[in-house]
């Protein structure tokens, strides 16, 4: 049947948002209310006449609550087929009423354990009856409404109000529809927060990963292609998930990709000295760090000039007034930064198409979790390369320099995040170039050099600041030529992981040629 008109409605939610006015638009039709605890209370003091379910169902809430509505009263009158006189013969014969209308969300659990609950608190907040309920009415949606989101309550009300109190098959199918996604959503919290949270497993034998949709996106990364953000249930703090976004067009496919790739890289640095990193196809093509935010943004501009050009930038202090005007003065998609002071902001104001967004803290690079991709026909799960720099091994005849080894630990850092093959120039503090993505370390070890000339001819330098550099490379050298590279782009100093087969003739080449070299005995590759 397409109209069912509502006689009677359970309703029981821990989000009460709206669900007085919902019960006040229900009375109006003449719909019997029926409510539990918490919601039978917030009606009644709206003055509005509730019936309890343990009116209705003979049995009164018990077992602190655990059992309320998990009876045949409750559930025969969301199930029973309108159309299959069998069924209705025995709600006849056991006392059972339809219900024609149910308004339920769940338990907060992934509030609870956002707020740092223990075991007990946590195991509490997951709601039985609540999913019940939803999952019955949801199944029978050819006679039952279900609604499980305050956003729809006052389209229901008009459907109602211009239906004389009925509801339509389409909108119960919608309601459907959604209900079984979040009780899904909500099931697959809780199995995720048991996998990883409680019991500590990596990879368990079936992989929950509780998703909501954010906003659909104008395109994917190309303009055929259709894309939106999902959010996840227990999203870090500073992460994108958390963001505010304060003005300038929507955010794309590519700007939140590329500002993903430059708040993890800049998180790095969040308890260092004011730093700025510039993004571009996901790859950083300059960070520095400064005295001040806008000494650094100056000098990571300067690593690569060109490519900054449309860039994404990250910071890792507020955003004063003096940078802003600075980065003002390139087109630039986004910033990010964990606030913003009213200088910043006025001057911001004034490109109406730049996207700031603001983070709060920033997360702690050094957090665990895991990372999803997908393949054709399967995905891959990791946990996060959240590796830190430990003892370095030196391995050369000379030790680095204290210079140095703040050079190549600069270095180093920048190029976790770079893709591989990934080489990195470093000195005082900034990326003097960066080699991003090639199929050889060679190859990566000549373009950021050459993209260091480049940068020093366009500055007007008198050399390029490779010399006298840090290098970092990502992987081992497996052969000493990238090193060899290296050593005529001007570096002193550098920093591997060590590993190969070949590790003798590549330290003997930096013997060779006075370079100090570290090993770190740990890689970072970033596909």
């Amino acid at each position: 049947m397409d109209q069912v008109k509502v006689a009677r409605a359970l309703l029981s939610v821990s989000d009460k948002t709206g669900v007085v006015e919902l019960a006040q638009a229900l009375a109006r039709h003449g719909v019997e209310l029926v409510s539990t605890g918490g919601t039978a209370a917030a009606l009644r003091d709206a003055g509005l006449d509730v019936r309890d379910v343990a009116d209705l169902t003979g049995f009164p809430e018990m077992m602190d609550g655990r059992v309320k509505t998990l009876h045949p009263v409750v559930h025969g009158g969301l199930l029973a087929r309108r159309d299959a006189p069998e069924h209705m013969a025995a709600a006849d014969a056991h006392g059972i009423g339809m219900i024609d209308l149910v308004v339920v969300n769940l338990y907060p659990f992934a509030a609870t354990v956002a707020k740092g609950a223990d075991r007990d608190t946590i195991i509490e907040n997951i709601d039985i009856g609540g999913p019940s309920m939803v999952r019955s009415s949801a199944k029978n949606h050819a006679s039952v409404a279900i609604l499980t989101d305050p956003a729809d309550y006052a389209a229901v009300v008009a459907e109602m109000d211009a239906g004389g109190g009925a509801t339509t098959l389409a909108t119960r199918r919608r309601l459907a529809a959604k209900a079984y996604a979040a009780t899904a959503e909500y099931d697959a919290m809780i199995a995720s927060w048991f996998a990883f949270a409680d019991q500590g497993t990596m990879f368990p034998p079936s992989l929950s990963v509780p998703l909501k949709l954010g906003q659909e996106l104008r395109y994917g990364e190309n303009p055929h292609q259709s894309a939106a953000l999902y959010l996840p249930a227990f999203a870090p703090q500073g992460s994108l998930a958390d963001h505010r976004q304060i003005q300038g067009k929507e955010l794309s496919y590519n700007n939140l990709n590329d500002a993903d790739a430059a708040l993890e890289l800049v998180s790095e640095f969040r308890d260092g000295p004011p730093t700025v990193v510039i993004v571009k196809h996901a790859n950083p093509c300059g960070v520095a760090t400064g005295a001040t935010l806008v000494e650094a943004y100056e000098a990571a501009l300067a690593c690569d000039s060109v490519s900054a050009f449309g860039g994404i930038i990250a910071v890792n202090r507020p955003l004063d007034g003096p940078t802003a005007e600075a980065i003002s003065g390139i087109f630039t998609e986004v910033v990010a930064a964990p606030d913003a002071d009213e200088a910043a902001l006025a001057v911001f104001a004034r490109k109406k198409n730049l996207r700031l967004i603001l983070t709060g803290p920033l997360p702690d690079p050094a957090r665990g979790g895991m990372m999803l991709k997908t393949i054709a026909g399967g995905a891959l799960l990791q946990a996060r390369d959240n590796g830190r720099l430990g003892e370095l091994k030196v391995v050369t005849k000379r030790a680095p320099s204290d210079r140095e080894m703040a050079d190549c630990r600069f270095a180093w850092t920048v190029a976790k995040h770079v893709k591989s093959n990934a080489i990195v120039y470093a000195r005082d503090g900034a990326t003097a170039g960066v080699g991003a993505g090639q199929m050889n370390r060679l190859e990566s070890a000549r373009i950021a050099a050459w993209k260091a000339k480049d940068a020093a001819e366009r500055a007007g330098w008198p050399e390029p600041r490779t010399i006298g550099s840090a290098v970092a490379s990502d992987a081992f050298f497996p052969f000493a030529d990238g090193l060899m590279a290296a050593v005529e782009a001007g570096a002193t100093a550098v920093i591997q992981p060590g590993g190969s087969i070949r590790d003798d003739e590549v330290i003997a080449a930096a013997d060779a040629a006075g370079l100090a070299m570290v090993f770190t005995g740990m890689r970072h590759f970033r596909h």
